[in-house]
């Protein structure tokens, strides 16, 4: 499977892991790890602490962390089982997406009617802090990756989480408590917009294990009240499977138009096109976006404005464009490897601009909740 984001990972193809002995194995001198592992077992004072598979999943976790890539980690069994139940859309938590911004652990999106949007939570907020003292957790965030921050933040209902956060533009932090809930992750929301409620709000929030049902339920009340014209709103969808993206692009396209191409390390190219005749092809649309907008929803909105299928409202896109391959290991455990990178179809990496800049730049004033000047202006499109 191919994922795009779920907590800011973009995934590909789950694969299962086999026992691997390296082609290269006579160059590797692995006399070193097991000198210090002998002398920790023979030294060290709390015996208790010599934890072989806590030690062993703690070198592996060093080997990834090496590569100074975020989104390339090992997952122990525990993280494993949070990201997997994170994708098929209900777990324990305050319902913050996480992802990294210049090397710093981010908000991508916080999740609608969760504790984390009710407390303030903001797409772009940095985390430098996680407290917890039910856990006896107080940790910075400087060295975290992502599975970590995520089981960190997570936890049983009722139980409390502060976190310590720098708003893009302000001078100082502010800590911000919750209280975990049971989050449970609707895909897709179809409302209904305009003088005479004739357009179409479709708001994609994530691209999991659900949202194809939800999905297909929404399009089919959209033909059936024949729409004026549909808004496609991506705004804080951190992503989800890659095959979310050419899926849903392929409703408003033609059969055969690239949506994506996937680039690894040899520069070898593997494009997906849309392979089946969409049920949206005609209707006027305009897609909403901002910075909480990532990766498979980057790609979802990239798509349809480099065919000029729609116009983009709303703010920059986070900007994440590689692609992290998903492998069952052993016992449950998880290893996310960056494998490519993807290319929208007129060749634009998101990485290198750090985002896709909308057709129409237009904010929302945070002190006015209830305005929604982007939708307005995507409503003034769509009508034109």
């Amino acid at each position: 499977m191919i994922i795009s984001g779920g907590i800011g990972w973009n995934l590909g193809r789950r694969n299962s892991f086999k026992v691997y002995v390296p082609s290269n194995k006579n160059s590797v001198d692995m006399g070193l790890y097991w000198q210090v592992w002998d002398k920790l077992h023979e030294a060290y004072l709390i015996k208790d602490n010599l934890k072989t598979q806590e030690m062993t999943w703690g070198a592996i976790k060093g080997m990834t962390a090496a590569l100074g890539d975020p989104y390339t980690v090992f997952l122990p069994p525990v993280q494993n089982k949070a990201t997997q139940e994170e994708l098929n859309g209900a777990f324990e938590g305050v319902g913050i997406q996480l992802g990294f911004k210049d090397n710093q652990l981010a908000v991508i999106a916080p999740l609608v009617g969760t504790p984390a949007e009710a407390a303030g939570v903001k797409a772009g907020d940095f985390i430098l802090k996680i407290k917890d003292e039910k856990k006896g957790v107080d940790r910075d965030t400087g060295e975290i990756t992502l599975p970590e921050a995520v089981e960190l933040i997570r936890g049983p209902k009722g139980t409390e989480v502060t976190l310590t956060i720098l708003r893009s533009g302000d001078s100082e932090t502010k800590e911000v408590m919750m209280a975990r809930d049971t989050i449970v992750v609707k895909s897709v929301e179809l409302s209904w917009v305009g003088e005479d409620k004739k357009v179409a709000l479709l708001k994609l929030t994530r691209f999991g294990g659900r949202t194809e049902t939800e999905w297909e339920e929404a399009v089919k009340e959209i033909n059936s009240q024949k729409a004026k014209g549909v808004i496609l709103d991506l705004r804080n969808n951190p992503g989800g499977y890659l095959q979310g993206a050419v899926r849903y692009a392929g409703e408003f396209l033609p059969r055969g138009k690239v949506v994506v191409q996937q680039k690894n390390s040899q520069d070898k190219v593997e494009s997906y096109s849309v392979d089946f005749n969409g049920k949206l092809l005609k209707e006027p649309l305009v897609v909403l976006v901002n910075q909480g907008s990532a990766s498979s929803s980057e790609i979802l909105a990239g798509v349809l404005r480099d065919y000029k299928r729609a116009k983009l409202v709303g703010e920059k896109t986070f900007g994440k464009g590689t692609i992290q391959e998903a492998l069952d290991l052993g016992e449950g455990a998880g290893l996310h490897v960056t494998t490519a990178k993807w290319l929208l179809p007129l060749g634009q990496w998101v990485n290198e601009t750090k985002g896709i800049a909308p057709d129409e730049e237009v904010k929302n004033d945070p002190e006015k909740p209830e305005e929604d000047l982007q939708l307005e202006k995507a409503l003034e499109i769509v009508l034109q």
